[in-house]
């Protein structure tokens, strides 16, 4: 039996046997590198993984792969770069390339995989006030391709979840309809229009050509993440733009992602960005607080841990890991494997900030005052702390802007120039006119003096207030 197929089997019978995080974390990613000598030798990622696997799960492993071989196998761990290859392999590898090579020469790849995730779906998309937009316009064009907001463009920063309900979409119309369905990133179709210059034996690309027009123009639903990166390939803008054209005048949802507005992608040409807005564009804001403990807690339910994880923590990690979903989901594999190897110990809040100091080191500047206010005012009024530190002047920006210098000037003890320097470098004559200002409309305006009392509330008394 191949070792890979038989490494595959293996896994899928060990992983009934074993907890979620316990598999992902000791299993995933190891690999069987050979049957020898009646040893099993199999590669695992890290020094850890050869005690951990050795010491606690070698019965089992024996046992599978007796049940997969009928053969008992010692077990030998070794890391990648441990690999010693005979001199057989390397010669039966390198007539394999060769052979490989000539056989393909000027022949593109198979033409078509969806590369969709199928674990990304809407059931398991956890929704708050931050993304319902965006749930429910992805949702929309799910139900109704091609007809619904197209094209459809989601923006926002880094694991928000924009990756997550683009193949949410896509499987959605897998499932429910014959539709074909190409998710690809920016730098894969780059990446495929280089290819077309490549010349065969005859001095013609045409083979490469149609596979590219086949691949990108014969579906019925094209899906392209973090667009931002086709800025600077001038020729490849132009090619997406005819493939846009194409597909939209087929009536062919097309479904594109980015880390900013197409307003603010100054990099693609003008007449790209026109398009983007043809259908509908929509934000995903950070996640407050209330859908990060949310986040936490489903992946600890779907995680079927071993060990509670108490409240206190969840909120512990709401409260300092940051807005990142993979982060926040990664803080709590990290915290139950940290358990683990210290002995199976009680999860509490003090493990947690042990396990995660690492993890929230990044985010130590969150503890300068002036950026604990200016990304609580932002997840308020549901726009990014890059925005309220930027130079922009629109009004649901500035006014939430002007708000964060008058608490920053009223519950901290920072001088109008450094309030100044926070926000991106403002003169601190602009920092003083925003607090005048809003200082006026609290008198006058009752509304806004609630909000005024909500965020001094929520921003809580780590804050040094001044006055």
């Amino acid at each position: 039996m191949n070792v890979e197929v038989l490494w595959k089997n293996f896994l899928s019978q060990i992983k009934i046997d074993l907890t979620s995080l316990a598999f992902d974390t000791w299993f995933q990613d190891t690999k069987l590198h050979k049957l020898s000598d009646g040893k099993a030798i199999i590669i695992v990622p890290m020094q850890i993984h050869k005690k951990h696997l050795a010491e606690k799960y070698s019965s089992l492993i024996k046992e599978k792969l007796n049940d997969i071989t009928g053969t008992n196998f010692e077990l030998e761990f070794i890391l990648e770069s441990e690999i010693k290859p005979d001199v057989d392999e390397i010669k039966f590898q390198s007539i394999s390339n060769n052979i490989e090579s000539i056989e393909n020469k000027g022949v593109p790849p198979n033409p078509f995989q969806s590369n969709l995730k199928a674990k990304y779906s809407f059931d398991n998309f956890i929704v708050g006030n931050s993304n319902k937009f965006a749930h429910a316009a992805a949702l929309s064009v799910a139900e109704n391709p091609g007809n619904m907001y197209n094209p459809l463009f989601i923006y926002g920063n880094s694991g928000l979840g924009k990756t997550h309900l683009m193949h949410a979409i896509g499987n959605y119309i897998i499932e429910n309809s014959n539709r074909k369905v190409l998710y690809v990133t920016s730098d894969q179709f780059i990446q495929d229009f280089v290819g077309i210059n490549k010349k065969n034996d005859n001095g013609n690309n045409f083979n490469y050509i149609d596979f590219f027009k086949n691949k990108y123009r014969n579906v019925d639903v094209l899906i392209i993440d973090d667009i931002q990166f086709l800025g600077g390939a001038t020729q490849t803008q132009q090619e997406f733009f005819h493939t846009f054209n194409t597909l939209y005048n087929d009536s062919k949802q097309i479904i594109i992602s980015s880390d900013r507005s197409p307003d603010d992608l100054k990099l693609l040409e003008d007449r790209l960005r026109t398009r983007f807005c043809w259908g509908l564009t929509v934000n995903i804001f950070p996640p407050e607080f209330s859908l990060r403990t949310e986040i936490i807690r489903k992946k600890i339910s779907s995680g079927n841990f071993e060990k509670e994880i108490p409240e206190d923590v969840i909120e512990y990690i709401a409260s300092n890991i940051g807005t990142d979903v993979r982060q926040l989901e990664g803080s709590i594999t990290r915290l139950v494997a940290y358990s683990t190897i210290m002995g199976g110990v009680e999860i509490n809040l003090d493990l947690a900030i042990e396990a995660l100091k690492d993890f929230i080191s990044k985010g130590i500047s969150e503890k300068n005052d002036v950026h604990r206010i200016q990304k609580i005012v932002s997840e308020y009024f549901q726009i990014t702390v890059e925005d309220i530190r930027s130079k922009k002047r629109s009004s649901n920006i500035s006014f939430p802007r002007q708000i964060a210098m008058y608490l920053c000037r009223n519950m901290t003890s920072e001088s109008f120039p450094k309030i100044g320097t926070e926000f991106g470098g403002k003169d601190h004559s602009t920092v003083m006119h925003s607090v005048e200002k809003i200082e006026q409309e609290i008198k006058i305006n009752p509304d806004l003096a609630k909000i005024i009392e909500k965020l001094k509330k929520d921003i809580g008394e780590g804050v040094v207030n001044n006055k």
